[in-house]
């Protein structure tokens, strides 16, 4: 365990807190006008899975556990949950569907993924910060609308529905923010 300020806290980070760890779901820095800035953490504790809500000011101190972080690589989903391969041992790991979220969406078969372990039970994940997808229906661009700041709605091959610029049509490849799903740019592949 370490000490670490609240504001350094990110999404994925393991704390612990009271002698339970919690996984971070959630973070956010709140710097009001007037008072202290804040730290927003909404976790959820791996023992019993409940979610918890904490406030910290950005300069107090939390107790971090560390954990063996791993590289794994994607295979596939299956009724217990989504199934991982070690690149260099192929040990299998199968990593429960509330651990991974609604990041579910952006998993692809052979992507690397970290996963934190914790006495060999996978309690985090992270994923590549971009994803590159295909879009596979997009709206038609409205005329009249000014380029600069007007977004269509499109779907992605994965089933997400995202905003994209008007000039991106239907079988084109987007790379894809997998922290909250937003569009960066057009695919240069």
């Amino acid at each position: 365990m370490a000490k670490v300020i609240a504001s350094s806290v990110r999404k994925g980070n393991v704390l612990d807190l009271d002698g339970k760890l919690a996984v971070v779901i959630h973070a956010e820095n709140i710097h009001p006008g007037k008072g202290t800035p804040v730290t927003h953490l909404e976790m959820r504790r791996i023992g019993d899975g409940v979610k918890v809500t904490e406030r910290y000011r950005t300069t107090d101190q939390v107790e971090r556990a560390y954990l063996d972080e791993k590289e794994y690589n994607y295979l596939f989903e299956d009724d217990t949950g989504y199934t991982f391969m070690h690149p260099e041992t192929y040990d299998q790991i199968t990593v429960s569907k509330d651990v991974v979220g609604d990041q579910a969406q952006w998993l692809q078969e052979g992507m690397t993924c970290t996963l934190s372990l914790h006495e060999g039970v996978p309690i985090a994940i992270e994923l590549p910060q971009r994803v590159t997808l295909e879009i596979v229906e997009a709206d038609p661009v409205v005329k009249g609308q000014t380029a600069s700041s007007s977004y269509k709605p499109a779907k992605l091959a994965n089933g997400a529905r995202i905003m994209v610029p008007p000039h991106i049509g239907t079988g084109t490849r987007v790379v894809i923010m997998t922290a909250d799903g937003s569009y960066v740019e057009r695919a240069k592949d």
